[in-house]
């Protein structure tokens, strides 16, 4: 059999072509296969090779960078080769190779991006681990944003990609440092946090400068073509996006059996910023979703689940499970799980522990004064009824539910505000 730590460390040779042409009614588009000359530890040289492998080790993979033309659909522009980010990095631009970069790599901070546009006016970041967040904030500096958008799933976050809306200073560094990552990407960094991070040698450094003007990205356009296993393909337009400030969401109101329904309270400042600031975080997660959000920072998110209030039942237990672990880290240096067995040998104070659960609950995890943000309609009150027993004191979500009276009268019970967005979010 072969060796199981073994095939994570092969590269996968593929038989992917050099360039492919797409045509589509006469628009032509030219990609070039993406190969780098970097240095392979295993055969103590440089050696030109592409992604190491795909999803799997078992998967050959390809990425292919655009390089000459454009499409355009009715007044759509979708195209243009001088707007890559991900897919033109260069070796140049890994400032550390560590091991050869794979698929999920590369795909994780491309969704890191994909949510980090929006989150133009502080630093913010985004740790992304199979192509959805562990964590997203915003920070007055990118420390601060590492630290609100780590402690949010530290656990989840273990050897995932983080990336950055701004430059990487020492004090981000070190703030990184103690924990193992992936991959890290930002527009610059400074070179004795480079000096700091490389303590880690497998971590990829990646540098692309054009995140400093990613928020020219916010509002681009792209194609997205999905094979399906017969052959076949699906090519859609990427989603035109809709919300661009609080103005262009509408207080939640609708009219059932002729009679009105409308949200009682307004959203205050604090509240409109964290609704648009989950509904940019949103973009990125996998539907089903549901996430929770205080003070622009992601406090749990729930993920990819078939009904609507078992993600926000999910993400409330994450929330639970998480805070208990980041109190007992910050506190002891190793996990919940770890303690609370500790302490059930009689090897820890189990006063420690309770106090710590206590505390937890009685904070409710976080989620007291957050905001539940959904990527599709409550169908039934039951989803916004969980996520006001802890505290919300708002709600963001599509609306055009043929109950959302049913949901408005559960805000409207506990002065809880909800704002519809007239556009749904899903992400498969």
């Amino acid at each position: 059999m072969e060796d199981i730590k073994g095939m994570y460390k092969k590269i996968v040779k593929d038989k992917f072509p050099d360039t492919i042409k797409i045509d589509m009614g006469g628009q032509v588009l030219l990609y070039k296969k993406k190969v780098w000359n970097i240095y392979d530890a295993d055969e103590k040289c440089d050696v030109e090779r592409g992604l190491r492998y795909g999803e799997n080790p078992d998967q050959a993979a390809a990425m292919y960078e655009l390089v000459n033309g454009n499409i355009v659909l009715g007044d759509v522009s979708f195209f243009d080769a001088s707007d890559g980010l991900t897919s033109r990095v260069t070796e140049k631009d890994m400032l550390q190779v560590g091991k050869h970069p794979g698929k999920i790599n590369l795909t994780d901070v491309d969704n890191a991006l994909n949510i980090l546009k929006f989150l133009d006016k502080k630093p913010a970041c985004a740790i992304l681990k199979h192509n959805n967040p562990c964590g997203a904030a915003c920070g007055s500096t990118p420390e601060e944003a590492f630290e609100k958008a780590f402690w949010c799933d530290r656990i989840a976050a273990f050897g995932g990609a983080v990336v950055f809306s701004r430059k990487i200073d020492v004090e981000t560094a070190k703030a990184m440092v103690p924990y193992y990552f992936e991959v890290v990407c930002a527009p610059d960094f400074d070179g004795a946090a480079i000096d700091i991070l490389k303590k880690w040698k497998n971590l990829r450094i990646l540098q692309i400068n054009a995140i400093e003007r990613l928020h020219e990205y916010k509002f681009k356009r792209f194609i997205d073509i999905k094979s399906l296993m017969d052959g076949g393909i699906i090519i859609q337009e990427s989603q035109p996006f809709k919300i661009k400030g609080k103005e262009d969401l509408r207080p939640a109101e609708t009219v059932y059996k002729g009679e009105p329904y409308k949200i009682k309270r307004m959203p205050t400042d604090k509240e409109y910023t964290d609704m648009l600031f989950g509904w940019y975080v949103e973009s990125g997660v996998s539907s089903n979703s549901a996430l929770f959000v205080k003070d622009e920072a992601t406090v749990a998110i729930g993920t990819g689940e078939q009904d609507r209030v078992g993600v926000v039942e999910i993400a409330i237990f994450k929330a639970y499970t998480k805070h208990l672990d980041k109190e007992v880290f910050k506190k002891f240096g190793v996990p919940y799980a770890v303690f609370k067995l500790e302490a059930e040998k009689g090897l820890r104070k189990m006063d420690d522990l309770i106090g710590i659960e206590r505390y937890t609950k009685e904070q409710k995890a976080g989620l007291a004064g957050s905001v539940v943000v959904s990527d599709g309609f409550f169908p039934f009150r039951d989803g916004v009824d969980a996520a006001i027993k802890q505290g919300v004191t708002g709600v963001i979500q599509p609306g055009g539910s043929e109950r959302d009276f049913e949901v408005i009268e559960a805000c409207n019970e506990s002065d809880v505000t909800m704002v519809f967005a007239g556009q749904r979010l899903f992400k498969h």
